[in-house]
């Protein structure tokens, strides 16, 4: 990738396993540290990105803190993609306003507020949109000067193989800044096929020798039974009367139709949660095998690589962990095309970038870099 006319650094908070820093690199971002409370994380985020790994509580980071990460002399970058679970639409209705992610992002807004970086982003679900929190965060980055915007994404124009939403925000300090429009139209969107069929097959419960990612959770004979009767794309209206399960033979379970389903090999898949590898957890059912998808079947969907690393070698590879590390990802497609949108934009307002107030630097005493052969380390 040539030298870029201005140097763009991030520091990625709440980084999981690294979806955005990931992108981020892809579209010639720097990501010069990632923080995240999950300790799961530290492997995946340094193997892939190759950056170094901060064990913290975004809540005990301060200001001084943060600003010690950015090298001198770059354009500062901070994403704030906080937890997305109090806004999902998931939680159909019930009152989440009391749960403990809800202040996280007013956690990001005081970071932003504390540092003053030239660019702010965060990604999160669409709802997130309509919230007083989101509202008061926005209202808060104008009157510090940013420039605004942000917009619901639907994953497959930007290149993910995934029916999924999200709202994306963009601020700049050096000008006016936009959420880049998604420039694959329908008719060429990834489709599921062309992201995992090219997989070797396996059994439900097997694992394929390569990669061990690439591994099926085991049916119950009645999930098995339920799973050789489903059509690509059907529902379980599609099986005998005697598989289907007491819910669905209520009124109130009766419009639950993508669940134990089966996906379709020419379009892209379902939203994939953090059960994707869980056959009665939605249309996580493989189009062809018996089976429901492999975890790495459910990471690729994500648009992460074939042979991004999620565990390490000698950790065992655990449904529950990872799936909820791969579902709650951000698409690495779509973030690369939200980092080289804010590439284009800085170096459009390059002479700007020159004229911006930077605070004196901070000598590194409060924070070391982790030693990329050990775990994570706490930011002190």
């Amino acid at each position: 990738m040539p030298p870029r006319a201005v140097k763009i650094s991030a520091v990625d908070l709440f980084c999981g396993v690294g979806g955005l820093s990931y992108g981020l690199q892809e579209a010639g971002i720097e990501v010069v540290a990632g923080v995240d409370l999950d300790a799961t994380c530290d492997y995946p985020y340094r193997a892939n990105v190759h950056t170094p790994f901060y064990k913290n509580d975004v809540c005990e980071l301060d200001a001084k803190q943060l600003a010690e990460l950015w090298p001198k002399g770059s354009v500062r970058m901070l994403a704030g993609c906080a937890p997305c679970q109090p806004f999902s639409s998931y939680r159909r209705g019930a009152d989440t306003s009391r749960e403990a992610q809800w202040p996280l992002i007013d956690e990001v807004c005081r970071l932003v507020e504390g540092t003053m970086p030239e660019i702010v982003t965060m990604e999160n679900v669409p709802r997130i949109g309509s919230t007083p929190i989101f509202g008061a965060f926005v209202a808060k980055l104008k009157e510090l000067g940013y420039s605004v915007h942000y917009e619901s994404c639907h994953c497959p124009a930007y290149g993910v193989p995934q029916h999924r939403r999200r709202m994306v925000l963009v601020a700049s300090l050096l000008g006016e800044i936009r959420v880049p429009k998604g420039t694959v139209a329908p008719t060429d969107y990834v489709t599921v096929e062309q992201a995992i069929r090219r997989l070797p097959p396996i059994g439900h419960g097997d694992t394929d020798p390569a990669d061990r990612l690439h591994k099926s959770r085991t049916l119950t004979p009645v999930n098995l039974a339920r799973i050789r009767n489903s059509k690509p794309g059907g529902t379980w209206e599609d099986w005998p009367t005697d598989l289907r399960a007491l819910c669905h033979r209520k009124s109130s379970g009766s419009t639950f139709r993508n669940v134990y389903a089966r996906m379709v090999w020419d379009e892209p898949s379902p939203t994939i949660t953090t059960l994707s590898y869980n056959y009665g957890a939605g249309r996580f059912g493989h189009p062809e095998q018996d089976r429901a998808i492999s975890l790495r079947e459910a990471a690729i969907l994500q648009s992460f690589p074939d042979d991004y690393e999620f565990v390490a070698p000698e950790k065992p590879v655990q449904f529950l962990p990872l799936g909820r590390l791969i579902g709650n990802a951000v698409p690495p497609k779509l973030a690369q095309a939200v980092g080289e949108a804010i590439v284009e934009h800085v170096e459009a307002t390059k002479a700007r970038v020159t004229r911006v107030h930077r605070p004196a630097a901070t000598p590194p005493s409060l924070l070391s870099a982790p030693d990329p052969t050990t775990s994570a380390k706490v930011v002190a």
